[in-house]
């Protein structure tokens, strides 16, 4: 599909206590599962770190924050800043389970929107969603009046929400997994757990 994926690998761990991009599941890092899985739906794949020696290994087009410290909306600015592509997927680097049918669905309801969100359960999901590359300007608009919060971007773009309702009935089922994220030790337990239904 003529699109880039983008992973975010910006925040602190702070608190797994340890990166948690480079935690193994199944033997692998939690952060090439994840690239794997973007391969096979995007035409490229850009990582956003401010630490880009820690993943040489995954041989990406690595990037940094150009407003370091201001958290998710300086990471997606910077991604979509370096990708080739209009239209991107970005994905989080703590969700072990992501689904590239799921993520082209996604691409696939983008049309002439500027972003386009999962919400699921009620809560919205920015970090596994599409944006275009043509909203930088809005986010440097955002991070400069300091208004720091994705949600804070979403009043500005005209974005297509996407409910359990919009999409197939047998990703509905599966939607608690792909938007699992690992943020404490014991919730990487559980992913390995969950991971171990895969083999």
């Amino acid at each position: 599909m003529k699109a880039g994926g983008i992973i975010l690998s910006g925040g602190k761990s702070s608190r797994m206590g340890t990166n948690k991009s480079l935690l193994k599941i199944n033997q692998k890092p939690n952060i090439e599962r994840i690239k794997d899985e973007l391969d096979k739906l995007v035409s490229e794949i850009v990582l956003v770190s401010n630490n880009p020696e820690t993943y040489q290994f995954l041989q990406l087009n690595t990037v940094s924050d150009v407003y370091p410290g201001q958290g998710p909306l300086a990471g997606i600015h910077a991604g979509l800043l370096a990708s080739s592509f209009d239209v991107n997927l970005i994905v989080a680097c703590d969700m072990p389970f992501i689904s590239m049918e799921l993520g082209s669905y996604l691409l696939d309801a983008t049309d002439n929107y500027d972003a386009v969100l999962p919400v699921i359960h009620g809560k919205h999901q920015p970090l596994f969603a599409v944006y275009r590359k043509s909203i930088c300007a809005e986010i440097e608009a955002c991070i400069v009046q300091n208004e720091l919060t994705v949600r804070g971007l979403l009043k500005r773009l005209n974005v297509r929400y996407m409910t359990e309702a919009d999409l197939p009935e047998h990703l509905q089922h599966q939607l608690d997994k792909y938007f699992f994220n690992m943020n404490r030790p014991e919730e990487y337990e559980v992913a390995k757990r969950m991971a171990d239904t895969e083999q």
